[in-house]
């Protein structure tokens, strides 16, 4: 267990997430107040919270709701325990279900400029976590979860299903973490972790609340599993000061995350948060309308609508474009060379706005 405030903390800057540094189901917008100042390069350290565990359908006590499973009170996290005790708001009906720790106002980025976010480093906070299918939501919506709640039919003729929650430990095998889920006879499926941020962005430029769910040029809710340690992530900035915030941690996440939850889990992240001015980011990015990613080898355009056959056409003009502004590479040969040799990749179908990412290797195009 990996408790607030104990144990290895890499930033420069620490932020634990409570009700006074978070917001539940909401994005922040321009009239947030930052809840931390740091300088253009600083790095910090954010203790995400997973929803998984406090949610109110799941009784708003992780304490009690993880006991159905075995887990004992000092095996939970005590900022989950104190964040559902507390009065934050949170709208379970309307609002998102992601815990958002922020936002951060980072000196010096204006609109038009890029905040470049660098994943330095993600530490898994409890041996456990949860998959959910919930409420009919999903790629396969009506069908999962296949058991329908007692409520019968809404007056619209809807009906509301219950939620299916996972119950999913952590186990080290040949010096690997794997999540483990048992099914049939004392079998079990086992994958490696590949822990990552689901939802990091900047505020945006409204004072209308922004739901934490779909993703959208402010970045926010992205589940693209690459931007694992190693990663950097360039979001297009809104509001003077960026407002950077973080949440959503999962430890793993197959492209689509078509149960409508990856395995949700609490991360302690490290985060370098930089300012590229709006000049030089045009040079080393081109034009930036949506979020963009890298890896060590990859180029990670990305697409973003709520139909997915047009998220995948933005992330190939994207793509092309990319190509276009900053290796010197025609439009037609650029369209040729993503067929050839560059992969799309449904990020994710379950966010209302669905997202497509484009890899890219690096070495195709040399030094």
């Amino acid at each position: 267990m990996l408790q607030p405030k104990i144990g290895r903390i890499d930033g420069s800057h620490y932020l634990p997430t409570s009700s006074d540094t978070s917001l539940w189901g909401l994005l922040p917008n321009r009239g947030h107040l930052p809840v931390l100042h740091v300088a253009s390069g600083e790095t910090v350290t954010i203790d995400t919270l997973s929803h998984e565990g406090i949610l109110e359908d799941q009784g708003r006590d992780p304490v009690a709701y993880l006991a159905g499973f075995g887990v004992g009170a000092d095996r939970v996290l005590t900022d989950a325990r104190e964040l559902a005790a507390s009065g934050i708001p949170h709208d379970y009906d309307n609002d998102g279900p992601h815990v958002v720790t922020g936002p951060i106002s980072v000196a010096g980025a204006e609109p038009g400029d890029v905040l470049r976010v660098d994943v330095l480093s993600l530490l898994i906070r409890a041996p456990y976590g949860f998959v959910s299918s919930r409420h009919g939501y999903g790629a396969l919506p009506g069908e999962f979860p296949e058991t329908p709640a007692d409520t019968g039919p809404r007056p619209d003729g809807t009906r509301e299903y219950n939620s299916v929650c996972v119950f999913t430990e952590v186990v080290e095998e040949a010096g690997r973490l794997h999540g483990v889920i048992p099914f049939g006879k004392g079998r079990s499926a086992r994958f490696p972790l590949a822990p990552f941020l689901g939802l990091m962005g900047v505020a945006s430029d409204t004072d209308a609340p922004v739901h934490s769910v779909p993703p959208g040029p402010f970045g926010g809710n992205l589940d693209i599993n690459e931007l694992q340690v190693g990663s950097s992530l360039y979001l297009p900035v809104q509001v003077p000061g960026a407002g950077f915030y973080a949440g959503d941690p999962h430890y793993a996440q197959g492209d689509g995350e078509v149960a409508l939850t990856a395995l949700e889990a609490p991360l302690r992240a490290t985060l370098r948060l930089s300012v590229i001015p709006a000049a030089q980011a045009r040079a080393l990015l081109g034009a930036l309308d949506e979020p963009f990613a890298e890896t060590a080898t990859h180029w990670l355009p990305v697409g973003l609508h709520t139909d997915l056959n047009e998220a995948m056409r933005r992330a190939v003009r994207a793509a092309v474009g990319f190509l276009e502004r900053t290796q010197g590479m025609e439009r037609p040969k650029a369209l040729a060379y993503l067929s050839a040799a560059a992969d799309f990749e449904v990020s994710q179908v379950v966010d209302q706005v669905k997202g497509v990412h484009c890899m890219i290797r690096k070495a195709d195009f040399g030094r």
